[in-house]
């Protein structure tokens, strides 16, 4: 027994054994996203305290996202001209000034909705550059043999962040207020900025650049490439879907814990560290497969579905907590999977207008989900907005593989 825990556990941990550069980065985005995940439970907790509305919350999701649909696939084409490192290195630096811009504004009493929604879009800018540049890094740092085990990581420690950051945003909400939250994410951001600047540049994989490519003609480029391949066409849809309409933790979240169960600023905190407690084990999990397949994705999303139809009619917060670890697991399943095998197909030279095209599935219809979503919960509460994620979802994977199971296209093969 202890020698399968330890080979599982080599196997799950590979690359960071492997890959120095990687395990400092990583190290950095340890203690950087747990003050993320802090910043985002306290940016939708003001955004309460400012409204009571969930149309707000929904609003707040769009602002923060809207960058996504604007910048997404020009910062894929980005990501494929300019270094890397560097790239992420100014991404960071921006996300730490609207940081502190929100302490100023919150901690003097000055912040409203209006100007919180300007800080949210600039934070959506900064992220909507900073996620191309850190998944193609990620790559120049543990190449393509390593890199669904680096993704599923990436993704453990993401949301395994939620775990923290949340609990400890909801106790420092509950004692002194928001302002706090924003002070310790921008000092936060200092981690990732020194693991960047120790990273030894001639341990990076060398990838292929195109700098004179121009942004229409990459992105038409990127299109093309995507959609002349029939497993990433199929996978960008399915994300298109099931992330618009049903990944609207960002809005459900916090009205699940406001509205329905009624359990104040420590139960949204913990409800957010429920599911990424739930991530962080489907992140892990993945990790010790060694490649990533579409039966995975396909699982992940399905899970979601009947959990999301499970969570609908609760009004127990311990339940809803269960349940939420089950959404985190699948999930992660869901976006790991995913991940990988956009970028496992992509040539180097597209690398990151195909991360693009993925982001913008992923998010680049999220300001138009966070409406829908506050809307439904608006008219029928948060059970109507995951019935309807549940269902959506549902569907949505079972056309998917009635259309795959049909094709005869070899391309479609889980041996890929």
């Amino acid at each position: 027994m202890t020698t399968i825990a330890f080979a599982l556990r080599a196997r799950t941990f590979r690359s960071l054994r492997r890959h120095r550069n990687y395990r400092i980065f990583f190290t950095g985005q340890v203690v950087s996203l747990a003050g993320t995940w802090m910043q985002n439970v306290a940016l939708a907790w003001l955004v309460i305290e400012l409204s009571g509305s969930p149309l707000a919350i929904g609003a707040l999701a769009f602002w923060r996202f809207v960058p996504f649909t604007v910048f997404g696939l020009v910062a894929g084409v980005v990501a494929d001209r300019i270094e890397s490192r560097k790239l992420v290195m100014a991404t960071q630096a921006a996300a730490m000034a609207i940081s502190i811009a929100l302490a100023i504004v919150t901690l003097t009493g000055t912040a409203t909705l209006p100007l919180v929604y300007v800080l949210a879009a600039l934070g959506g800018i900064a992220l909507a550059f900073d996620a191309p540049g850190r998944q193609s890094l990620t790559f120049q740092m543990v190449g393509p043999r390593e890199l669904p085990n680096a993704v599923a990581l990436n993704s453990g420690l993401f949301n395994g962040s939620r775990i923290i950051g949340p609990a400890i945003a909801g106790l420092v909400i509950a004692a002194v207020g928001t302002g706090l939250c924003f002070v310790i994410n921008a000092v936060s951001f200092l981690a990732v900025l020194a693991a960047l600047a120790i990273v030894r540049e001639e341990e990076l994989r060398p990838v292929e650049r195109d700098p004179s490519t121009r942004v229409i003609d990459g992105i038409r480029r990127g299109f093309a490439y995507a959609w002349g391949d029939p497993q990433l066409r199929l996978i960008l849809t399915v994300v298109t879907v099931v992330s618009t309409v049903g990944f609207n933790f960002h809005v459900l979240v916090p009205l699940l814990a406001a509205d329905t169960l009624h359990v104040g600023p420590e139960g949204f905190g913990l409800l957010s560290a429920s599911f990424g407690l739930g991530a962080l084990g489907g992140a892990l999990a993945a990790a010790t497969f060694r490649e990533a397949s579409w039966r995975l994705f396909a699982v992940g999303t399905a899970s979601f579905g009947v959990l999301a139809l499970l969570l609908a009619p609760v009004q127990n917060a311990y339940l809803a907590g269960v349940l939420l670890v089950g959404v985190g697991i699948s999930f992660t399943l869901f976006t790991a999977n995913a991940n990988a095998l956009v970028q496992l197909a992509a040539p180097d030279y597209l690398r990151g207008r195909l991360i693009g095209l993925y982001l913008f599935a992923f998010l680049g219809l999220a300001p138009v989900g966070g409406l829908f979503a506050g809307w439904l919960a608006a008219i029928g509460g948060t059970s109507l907005a995951f019935a309807v994620a549940g269902v959506t979802s549902l569907a949505t994977i079972g056309v998917a593989n009635a259309w795959r199971s049909r094709s005869a296209e070899p391309a479609l093969s889980d041996a890929r």
